[in-house]
């Protein structure tokens, strides 16, 4: 890999983890659904007016609209308003393991012993993780699982999706998004524009961070590299991404560590380590490289 690409990689995975603490400083000011139908407002805005769809899109769009707008994003923001932001990055990477397992029940996709060792050892991270004190209650578990299983959900429809456009992807899934989330903020919460008017750089950076950086800019370069280089050399580096958010949510929030946390966290991401990183590939790609043109 090319060092410019090395930088680029490392530095999608520090704005996805940088990015909890963006949605930490938004929830203190606004509340998690709200805030989650700004991000999506602003995504929207962004990209819609740029992207075309196609009817037969349509439907796959509307129902990813639910599984990862609303199940896996809405539910994310409402489970880190009562964890911390590392906690809640260790948990939702669990829908990595999730969706190999859904591959395998629902596409019939074929999981080697060493991939079912792998997420065994994932699912027994979070059950180590529910013992730590960052998370108050079983409830909160529950919704950080239900929003991993969201994403997980989410890939099983792209790949049975026609083909569309990652951007494309991303802007209309917001769109399509907004009146769903609108309507649970409605419903559930309140006062939500006057928190909004109220709301310092605090709420207007968790807002903007979220839908532009992390949304956008991450995606964007995130899809590059998979153009240039094997799945399998890029993929493992998102595994970072839960490491680096303990670390910016003690560095920069002051989030505290405690032993079910750190072991939790080490099991979730061996484990998934495991399931996901093919070293059969990896060592193919080391011992003949891409060329490249002179």
């Amino acid at each position: 890999m090319a060092v410019r690409h090395f930088f680029m990689v490392l530095m999608v995975v520090s704005i996805w983890a940088f990015n909890n603490v963006a949605v930490k400083w938004g929830l203190l000011e606004l509340p998690p659904l709200f805030l989650t139908w700004m991000r999506f407002v602003v995504v929207a805005i962004v990209l819609v007016p740029f992207c075309r769809i196609t009817r037969e899109q349509l439907p796959w769009l509307l129902t990813l609209a639910f599984t990862f707008g609303f199940m896996h994003f809405s539910l994310l923001f409402v489970g880190m308003r009562y964890t911390d932001a590392g906690t809640g990055a260790i948990v939702v990477q669990l829908g990595t393991p999730i969706a190999m397992l859904l591959a395998m029940l629902v596409l019939k996709e074929k999981l080697r012993l060493v991939q079912l060792f792998g997420i065994a050892v994932s699912l027994s991270g979070v059950a180590v993780l529910s013992g730590s004190p960052t998370i108050p209650a079983w409830w909160v578990l529950c919704i950080l699982l239900c929003s991993a299983f969201g994403w997980a959900i989410s890939n099983m429809i792209v790949k049975k999706s026609p083909p569309i456009k990652p951007l494309t992807l991303t802007g209309w899934i917001s769109f399509l998004a907004v009146p769903i989330v609108g309507a649970a903020s409605w419903l559930t919460e309140s006062q939500q524009f006057y928190a909004l008017s109220h709301a310092g750089w605090r709420g207007w950076f968790g807002i903007l961070y979220s839908a532009l950086a992390s949304s956008i800019v991450a995606y964007t370069l995130w899809y590059a590299l998979l153009k240039k280089y094997n799945v399998n050399l890029i993929m493992p580096y998102s595994l970072l991404t839960p490491v680096l958010a303990v670390l910016m949510g003690v560095l920069v929030l002051g989030d505290s560590m405690n032993s079910f946390k750190i072991l939790g966290a080490s099991l979730v991401v061996l484990g998934t380590a495991i399931a996901v990183i093919n070293l059969r590939n990896l060592r193919m790609h080391a011992r003949f490289p891409r060329l490249r043109r002179r």
